[in-house]
């Protein structure tokens, strides 16, 4: 899979890109197993994709839920046994 961010938000740590192999659209946070620091990445739809790119700041509440791990259904790469947790 290759992840090609599209935005960055340094503030609010999350990015918007696309997977180039599959046209896929997602949001990623950063998060730490405490041995390697890695992404996680969350499918977004087309529309979503659109409009948080359109107005970064309405992705905040999506993201949050997100590191609640309320989203976990959308997460592109399944975690391992020992997931990390949001940075």
């Amino acid at each position: 899979m290759k992840f090609t961010d599209s935005y960055f938000s340094r503030e609010d740590r999350f990015s918007l890109g696309i997977e180039e192999e599959t046209g896929r659209f997602y949001a990623s946070i950063p998060v730490s197993n405490g041995v390697v620091d890695y992404e996680e990445y969350y499918e977004l739809t087309k529309e979503q994709y659109d409009t948080y790119l359109a107005a970064p700041s309405t992705a905040v509440s999506f993201i949050e839920d997100c590191r609640r791990r309320k989203h976990d259904a959308l997460l592109i790469q399944k975690p391992g046994w020992n997931r990390g947790t949001p940075v």
